[in-house]
């Protein structure tokens, strides 16, 4: 494979199936990776407009309405931290 061409589907989904097979993830879809992407993202701090931009959503509330379940994690640690930082 040379870097910077695209690949070939059939050879990334073989190369996939090979790796979560060793991975010992063979439920494991490659479209699951996407939906993990956006609340991991999230998680570290990306503002949401970065996270569309990165799943090459068209629209912010598509991708707020898709992961929003994941920001009352978020929102709670950052209120711990403010707490932490404030009271010790």
């Amino acid at each position: 494979m040379t870097i910077g061409t695209p690949i070939e589907p059939g050879n990334l989904s073989a190369r996939w199936r090979k790796a979560r097979t060793q991975a010992g993830l063979d439920w494991l879809r490659l479209h699951d990776l996407r939906h993990a992407c956006a609340p991991y993202l999230l998680a570290c701090g990306a503002s949401p407009r970065t996270v569309m931009k990165t799943l090459g959503h068209s629209q912010i509330a598509l991708t707020m309405n898709t992961y929003a379940h994941v920001l009352p994690d978020i929102e709670r640690a950052v209120v711990d931290a403010v707490a932490k930082k404030l009271f010790g």
